[in-house]
This record gives C-alpha cells, structure tokens and sequence, in this order.
C-alpha cells in the first residue's frame, strides 16, 4: 500500500489499494499479473505504469530472498535492519521504509513526506536545501519515539491546512512564533 501512496493523496491511495485487492485476493496473483492489467486497477493512484511495475518487482523480490511473500520475519528485526532491507527492495526509499515500520509495523519510525519536511524547512529544523532522505536523517534522532506517529500525522495535517505550499496561512499559525520563515513570507506578500 505504501508504493501506491506515492505522489498521491490518501483517498485515490484507498481507491487504487481496493481496486487492487478486489481485483486479486493474493500478493502472488498481482506479482503474476499482466502489468498493463495491474496499471489500469490502480490508474486512481497516480503513475500507475511506474507503480505497476515497482510493485510486482518488490514482490519477486520478497518472494526470492523469503521463499513467499511475507515479511513476517522482519518482526523479529530491530528497526535498523529493518529499515535496511526495505530500502534494498527496488523502488523503497526513506519514506517508503519508514510507513512500513510506522504504519504496518507499528514502530516509532518518522516518515517524512512533502508536508512534513516543508514544516520541518520554513521551522528551521532542517537546512532549506535538504532532500526529503537527508530530512530522515536529520529529524528522527532529534524526536522522542513515543511521539513519532502523533507528530507525523500533525505534522502532515499543519502542512496542508496551514503551512501550505504555495500560498501559507501564517496569519492562522499557531507555530508562527517559532518559525524562521513565517515573518519572511508575510512580508514579501507570499503568505495569509
């Protein structure tokens, strides 16, 4: 599920995720799918070719190194060996990684998406020009882990209310005080 959620929003993620399930009922059958078939059940999602594809190359990958598909073995793992052999699969990066510990793993790992390092940017905690992988790296040290989840998910509702890409609501932000580019973007008429 966590590919599918990729450069997409949680509702066409949902759609694509039930399509596909009801269209296959086993990760075996979507890896022996046609992948023009499993681009057109996922099409909702977004990239569906690019998906379709990375998809079923992570399961041959699951099934090659675990004899099925089933990352059940991984629950035995600390998070770092985790994360480790999920960003070996091909098309897992960072983020991808850190939902699956986060989300299916039930984890204190800290995803970060588009909303969570452009928060993390405009507060300073985190170099302007950093990438969303240097972000990992720099943000979870810094994070007590009992509050990973609740702070991501904030994190991700404040970007897209608030702390908007294009046209920031810094006049209704309640981190205002804190943060090192709300004054900047008021004053050059970029922000609310």
């Amino acid at each position: 599920m966590t590919v599918l959620s990729q450069h997409t929003s949680d509702l066409n993620t949902a759609r694509s995720f039930r399509s596909l399930k009801n269209r296959w009922p086993t990760w075996r059958a979507v890896r022996d799918a046609d992948p023009t078939e499993v681009a057109g059940t996922i099409r909702s999602g977004g990239l569906a070719d690019t998906k379709s594809v990375r998809i079923q190359r992570i399961l041959a990958e699951i099934e090659e190194r675990e004899g099925k598909i089933d990352l059940g073995r991984l629950n035995g793992l600390d998070d770092h060996e985790v994360e480790r052999y999920l960003v070996s699969l091909p098309g897992v990066g960072p983020k991808t990684a850190a939902c699956v510990l986060l989300f299916s793993m039930g984890r204190n790992a800290f995803p970060v998406d588009t909303h969570v390092l452009r928060v993390a940017v405009r507060l300073g905690l985190i170099p302007p020009k950093a990438t969303a992988n240097a972000a990992h790296r720099l943000l979870r040290p810094g994070i007590a882990p009992e509050i990973r989840y609740e702070l991501h998910m904030q994190l991700i509702k404040h970007g897209r209310e608030v702390c908007k890409a294009a046209r920031p609501q810094c006049s209704d932000c309640v981190l205002f005080d804190l943060c090192a580019a709300g004054p900047d973007l008021l004053a050059r008429g970029a922000a609310k």
